[in-house]
């Protein structure tokens, strides 16, 4: 199993990373939080993997994980290519803030692997969420997860 998470985020990694240095990519507003998009997945992934999280905290991050891993999204990878991540990345950093209100963040931020304030980057994540996706489904992302 984590042989298949592995794998996939490496596959993630490599889309994610020639995406970032292709031009549209270089000039991508959003690229900045794009870069990230494997990232949040492995958080999501070790988050799920804690045996000290609740079952509703498991149900959120069950619905991000599922939901990244679905080819049928509102902003489908097939059609937009690593810009399609954004309605991914903005739910995974919604599931985060909930469960980090739930419970001591610092489990939260002892799983996150990456040399950058994981506050500060949900934070700017959500702030732009809206712009990033779009109002409507902006709600629609928020909706799947039973706060």
């Amino acid at each position: 199993m984590a042989d298949m998470h592995d794998n996939y985020i490496g596959s993630l990694r490599e889309i994610i990373t020639n995406w970032l240095t292709s031009e549209v990519g270089k000039a991508n507003k959003w690229g900045k939080y794009i870069k990230y998009t494997p990232d949040l997945f492995h958080l999501l992934i070790k988050l799920s993997a804690d045996k000290t999280l609740s079952s509703n905290c498991k149900a959120k991050l069950a619905t991000a994980v599922s939901y990244f891993v679905s080819p049928y999204d509102f902003i489908p990878e097939e059609f937009w290519g690593a810009l399609g991540y954004v309605d991914d990345i903005a739910l995974a950093a919604f599931v985060i803030n909930c469960i980090m209100d739930e419970i001591d963040p610092e489990i939260v931020l002892n799983n996150w692997t990456v040399d950058t304030d994981l506050n500060i980057l949900i934070t700017d994540i959500l702030n732009v969420a809206e712009d990033m996706v779009g109002k409507k489904w902006w709600d629609k992302l928020k909706d799947l997860v039973k706060t």
